[in-house]
This record gives C-alpha cells, sequence and structure tokens, in this order.
C-alpha cells in the first residue's frame, strides 16, 4: 500500500497573464519569490474524476512553472477504503450513517500505510485535502519541520457529531485549516489557523477555452444531441447531493412547455466513490427511454473537452445541489457566457448573483420556472452570461487560487521566523 507521485503536463504562467488583472500577477510574483527554495507537497485520494484533482492538475504544473517546488501525490486505497471515506464525507455533510468501530480501524490502518511509503516528508509545506488523508499528520516524519494544512472541500457546517470528533482529533494537529466558506466552519469550533478562500477553475484547461462553434456541435452531435434543437445540461457526478433524479423532474416540467428542449446529465466516476455507479443506475431507471436526455459519463469517452463542448452548447446549464462544497461546475458554464439555476446553498450562491449571471432556486418547479424564462429569452440570457463570464474572472480563476495558497505559506513561513527570533 503506497502513496504515488502524479505526473502532470507542463503550463506556462506567461499564458494566463492578460487573463489576470495586474495587481494579481504582480502579488503572485512576490510571493513566488518571497518563497523561493521552500518545498510543497499537496496530497489527495485521487488523480482525476473530481473537482479537488481537476485544479491540482492546473494548480502544480502552474506553481512549478512560478519557480517553486511542488509535488502531488495521491492515496492508494481499495474499494473498501474510499466505501468508508464516502461514509466519512457523507456524514460530515450532515447524512445520517454510522461509522463502526471496524469503518474506523481501516481508515486509521490504510493512512498509516499509505504514510509509510514515503520515507521522508522533505517539505516545507503540507497541503491534505478533504478527509481521505487527513490522519497521515499522525504519521509525519519531518521532525516538526513542515507545516501542515487540511484543505477542506466540503460543507462541515453540521456534521455528524461522532464523525466530527473522529476526524477533529487529527484536524487539530494542522497549523492551519482552509474552508470555501465561512459557513462551512462548524459553529463554535475551534480550528488551527482557520483561512477562507474559494476553488477555482483553469480557463486555459481543455475544459474552460474556447471551442469553435462547429467543433461544439461536432462533438456533442456524437452522443446524440440534436445541435438544432434547446439544450439543458447539468455537470456533475452521480450523487445524491447533485440530485440528478430532481433535474430529470425539471427537464420534464420544462418538456410539456418546451416540447423540443433535450437534456445531458454528464459525469465523471471517480476511483474515490463506489456509490457513485449505483446513483448512475438510479438515474438511467429514471430516464427510461426517454431519448432526449443523455446520460453520459468518463466511461463513455467524456473528458474535459466534451464537458466544455456540452457546456458550451447549452441554452441552461442546472446545478439543482442540495448540499454543495463549492460547485465549480457552475463557473465553467458562466466562464462560458451561460447562464446557470442552481441551488440555493452553498459555494453556488457565491456564484450566481440571483437574477444577475442566473437565479438561485429551492424546489424542481422553480428551477423549472426559471429555465423556462430563460429559453424563451435569449437577449435576457446573453447578458447573464456575459455578467457570468466576468464574474468568474475577477473571482475564481486558478490564478487567484495560487495567489491565496502563497499568501497562506508566507504567513505560515513569516510567523516560524518570528518563534526563532524570539
Amino acid at each position: 500500500m503506497a502513496v504515488q507521485l502524479v505526473k502532470t503536463g507542463p503550463k506556462r504562467y506567461e499564458d494566463y497573464r492578460e487573463l489576470m488583472d495586474i495587481e494579481t500577477g504582480l502579488q503572485l510574483e512576490y510571493y513566488a519569490k518571497r518563497l523561493s527554495g521552500k518545498r510543497i507537497a499537496m496530497v489527495n485520494a485521487t488523480s482525476y474524476g473530481g473537482g479537488v484533482a481537476e485544479i491540482l492538475h492546473s494548480l502544480v504544473p502552474l506553481v512549478r512553472d512560478l519557480g517553486l517546488e511542488i509535488d502531488w501525490w495521491v492515496l492508494e486505497g481499495s474499494n473498501e477504503f474510499f466505501t468508508v471515506t464516502k461514509i466519512i464525507h457523507n456524514c460530515l455533510q450532515g447524512q445520517g450513517e454510522t461509522l463502526t468501530p471496524e469503518a474506523r480501524a481501516l481508515y486509521l490502518r490504510y493512512n498509516e500505510q499509505n504514510a509509510a511509503a514515503i520515507k521522508d516528508w522533505d517539505y516545507d509545506f503540507v497541503v491534505i485535502h478533504d478527509p481521505q488523508p487527513a490522519a497521515l499528520i499522525r504519521h509525519r516524519n519531518d521532525g516538526g519541520r513542515a507545516k501542515w494544512i487540511w484543505r477542506c472541500h466540503i460543507d462541515t457546517s453540521t456534521p455528524d457529531p461522532e464523525c466530527w470528533d473522529f476526524i477533529y482529533q487529527y484536524i487539530k494537529d494542522y497549523d492551519a485549516c482552509i474552508f470555501t466558506m465561512s459557513d462551512f466552519v462548524k459553529e463554535n469550533e475551534s480550528l488551527p489557523g482557520l483561512t477562507i478562500f474559494t476553488p477555482s477553475i483553469d480557463p486555459l484547461s481543455p475544459k474552460n477555452r474556447a471551442l469553435e462553434k462547429e467543433k461544439v456541435e461536432e462533438i456533442v452531435s456524437r452522443f446524440g444531441v440534436d445541435v438544432g434543437r434547446p439544450l439543458i445540461t447539468q455537470i456533475s457526478r452521480f450523487d445524491p447531493w447533485k440530485d440528478p433524479l430532481g433535474v430529470i423532474d425539471v427537464y420534464r416540467i420544462v418538456k410539456k412547455d418546451f416540447p423540443s428542449v433535450q437534456l445531458a446529465l454528464v459525469g465523471s466516476m471517480a476511483t474515490d466513490d463506489p456509490e457513485g455507479w449505483d446513483y448512475l443506475y438510479r438515474t438511467l431507471r429514471k430516464a427510461g427511454e426517454d431519448y432526449d436526455i443523455k446520460v453520459v459519463t468518463n466511461v463513455n469517452g467524456v473528458s474535459g473537452l466534451e464537458v466544455n463542448a456540452f457546456q458550451s452548447a447549452s441554452s441552461v446549464v442546472i446545478q439543482k445541489s442540495i448540499r454543495e462544497g463549492f460547485g465549480l461546475t457552475v463557473s465553467e458554464a458562466l466562464w462560458k457566457r451561460v447562464p446557470v439555476v442552481g441551488g440555493n446553498i452553498g459555494g453556488i450562491r457565491h456564484q450566481i448573483d440571483d437574477g444577475i449571471n442566473g437565479y438561485l432556486v429551492e424546489t424542481v418547479e422553480e428551477c423549472a420556472d426559471r429555465v423556462l424564462t430563460l429559453l424563451r429569452n435569449a437577449t435576457l440570457a446573453a447578458e447573464m452570461g456575459e455578467a457570468g463570464r466576468e464574474k468568474v474572472r475577477q473571482n475564481f480563476l486558478i490564478t487567484t487560487n495560487i495567489l491565496n495558497y502563497l499568501r497562506l505559506f508566507d504567513s505560515l513561513h513569516g510567523q516560524e521566523e518570528a518563534i526563532k527570533q524570539r
């Protein structure tokens, strides 16, 4: 059982300059210079099939191109381990499941085995993403040299108390904790070095770069989409929190008034989410024999480029989540100038300004009504799309995310230097 070092393709920081404000670029270069010679490790559960992996595939090579040393490690685990970590994930988001003593023991055993595989944590900063590798800190062998940071990408505002207590015994040993929103932090909880910043999209990745209209149409046509008719799309894992079954209900209401509409449900099957297959099958059963519902995944040929095409081809994108850590698919669609109708929860509220670049909704009926409003008013949809792209440019690009990390690293390094000088 051993963690794996992930190889990433190259990226050039220079290519992102024209998308950033001048001040962002100046600060990135300033902090990169201050941190020169420092070594960084990122650790998470999977190298593909989720928002964290997607961010790291861009963040890691860009940080390298800024002149810093950074490695990305991924846990090695069995289906049994990832079933347990999915239970932990659900419990931390408030779903009532039981974390048995056997499950806890298995979780700890895998963390210990993975930690043992890295003989020397020769890093200045170690960033652990989400609960799966949280217990690695108990097996650190860096002699206390590194600053350890826990990055939580999920909503832990109302967790199952026993599960939170189990994870908290490891979190409290970290030097800092990053949450996406202050609302996600358990009320009255004492957390070390609490920091708040959002995740981001890479505007130049295959998933987000501009595509020619002909290319968009060629790609979505391969999956049975009629490019002459309106398309609504949700891009998400097949997961009860993303509510793909509710999206089908929305589509069926919309179709009564707008018979030409089509629906695409597009998702990745991730290695750390075994229950995803069960929910995919439930989604397929609900879709039934309606050939205007396209259910597609990475298993039948969907990668970042195909996601890009589906979002770009859509009249409206839906993100009807019930709970959501952030929901980067919202920013992805807004970047492509497509308005989004999203659940009025979590990080979606930070991306959608209701009535400006999309709509926030509570129910299936409200979601269907807002989708119909946008389908009937192309001018309104176009105005919202433009507003959405600018919102993302200012707040949710990968360069801003890197800057937030570098500021935190510099702050932690400064604290260490101050202690040494006492």
